[in-house]
Parts: C-alpha cells; sequence; structure tokens
C-alpha cells in the first residue's frame, strides 16, 4: 500500500511506502535528540578544558549515551546544571 505525499517540489515524495513518513519523522526526532546532548556535552567539555572528551564526542555518534555518560558520570552534572552559564566545575590546576 503506498500514499502520495507532496513536498516542495511535486512528486518527490511520490509513491513511497505508507510506513515511510513515520519512519522519517522518528529519524528526525533521533537526530535532534543526538544534536542536543552532543551540543551539551561538547559545550560542558569546552568549558572543563577537557580536548580528549571534546574530540570523542565530536567523532563518536552513539544516539546520546556517551554525551549523557560524560555529563552526568564524568562532569558529575545535575540536571538543572546542563544549561547554565556560571562556573560549576571546581578546577584542579593550581594557581603559582
Amino acid at each position: 500500500m503506498y500514499m502520495h505525499y507532496y513536498g516542495m517540489n511535486e512528486g518527490w515524495f511520490t509513491n513511497v511506502p505508507f510506513w515511510a513518513g513515520p519512519l522519517l519523522g522518528l529519524m528526525a526526532l533521533a537526530a535532534l535528540w543526538s544534536l542536543v546532548w552532543k551540543g551539551l556535552a561538547l559545550w560542558h567539555s569546552a568549558r572543563n578544558a577537557q580536548p580528549w572528551w571534546f574530540v570523542a564526542i565530536l567523532l563518536i555518534n552513539t544516539f546520546g549515551i556517551l554525551e549523557i555518560v560524560y555529563l552526568f558520570g564524568f562532569a558529575k552534572l545535575r540536571f538543572d546544571q546542563l544549561f547554565t552559564k556560571g562556573p560549576h566545575h571546581k578546577h584542579t590546576h593550581h594557581e603559582h
């Protein structure tokens, strides 16, 4: 069974299976989910001067799993700290 979808260009979504529309929506939600977590983890790893975490998070795609592990496991953030601008991480380097 096929449905007819109209996009910006007439005929672009012609003759696609009935399940393709919901699948595209699910893929878009998964991409958005991953983008939000990746952005948060990259932002916090850069703020915490952790270049190895930054590179790993940038290059490895895990649908948010690695990012969530970093944010809550290694950066030790609480959910309410994810969107704050102020410092939340105590740096361990010493001033001379």
